[in-house]
């Protein structure tokens, strides 16, 4: 079977160097860097995996409110 041109292509261009070399070793922090929400969630994280390891931490709508990122809902429940 002949291999696709585009994979052959594709490998002639690999950018991969390039690319890992434009941050240097250890700078990349994924999980605090890109704004307020971001940095808040990573913390969060960061003090969860404390007592859970393998938990998961995820943005909620409070954390949104808490950076600015939305509002508070203006609806009230049923008994309001």
């Amino acid at each position: 079977m002949a291999e696709n041109p585009r994979t052959t292509t594709a490998r002639d261009n690999d950018d991969k160097d390039v690319i890992e070399g434009m941050i240097p070793g250890g700078e990349a922090q994924t999980g605090t860097s890109g704004g307020a929400l971001a940095r808040d969630v990573g913390s969060q994280a960061d003090l969860k995996q404390v007592d859970d390891p393998e938990g998961t931490t995820r943005a909620t709508k409070q954390d949104d409110i808490n950076a600015d990122v939305a509002l508070p809902s203006d609806r009230r429940g049923s008994n309001g």
